[in-house]
């Protein structure tokens, strides 16, 4: 693709509002461009950008350009908000539901070992990173949760694939892991974040106790700060 192609291409990445797919790319031009040059010019573009503070990312809905991380702290200077606070019941029902989906609010409970409060999952499900996909088939017919195309592009990821490899399958650790990629997707929120899962999110020995029976949801219910 020549030099030209290229720069239409890289113009609308830069001002578009959303992702673009390889076939909005193809769009732009009249003559008919193949999806193999579409992805050549992508890469190529990668590339060039790689010394710069703006890199080119693949994620789920598309390509899109974004600050780099190490950018952020200053661009957040412009724009001051209340950093977000993710508690510990948080970060860990968010960790089960991207690792084990589709799963129920009750089967959350059941691995996390306590009941999981509404304002746990509305908070997950208000910033866009949950949803409810349907019914498991058993009784009361519960709602099963899964993550969000906005989970994946909030955390600049293609798909469920490229979630961060667990190293531990207990869910705290899990919540640890993707609590660090919620960091590098929000750096407003670093300081507070850090402080929430080293200390917050301190891992509850007794719930990985071997033998160690749930805790009925009327005995304890975690409360999102």
């Amino acid at each position: 693709m020549d030099d030209q192609n290229k720069r239409v291409i890289e113009t609308a990445l830069l001002c578009a509002q959303e992702p673009l797919t390889v076939a909005d790319l193809t769009r732009l031009f009249v003559e008919d461009v193949s999806t193999g040059e579409i992805n050549d010019a992508l890469a190529e573009l990668q590339k060039a950008w790689e010394d710069k503070g703006m890199e080119l990312v693949h994620i789920a809905t598309g390509w899109r350009f974004q600050s780099r991380l190490s950018m952020r702290e200053y661009l957040d200077r412009l724009t001051p908000e209340k950093p977000p606070k993710y508690s510990r019941a948080v970060m860990e029902t968010l960790a089960i539901i991207a690792y084990r989906q589709p799963v129920t609010r009750g089967e959350i409970e059941e691995i996390r070992g306590v009941a999981v409060s509404s304002n746990v999952m509305k908070q997950l499900e208000d910033r866009g990173w949950v949803e409810v996909i349907g019914h498991k088939e058993t009784i009361g017919r519960p709602g099963l949760y899964a993550t969000t195309k906005q989970f994946l592009d909030d955390l600049s990821l293609t798909n469920l694939q490229s979630l961060p490899m667990l190293e531990d399958a207990a869910p705290m650790a899990a919540a640890e892991q993707l609590g660090q990629a919620v960091i590098e997707f929000d750096p407003s929120a670093t300081v507070e974040t850090v402080v929430v899962t080293q200390e917050s999110l301190e891992v509850d020995q007794a719930l990985n106790e071997p033998g160690e029976e749930v805790i009925p949801q009327s005995d304890q219910a975690d409360e999102a700060k």
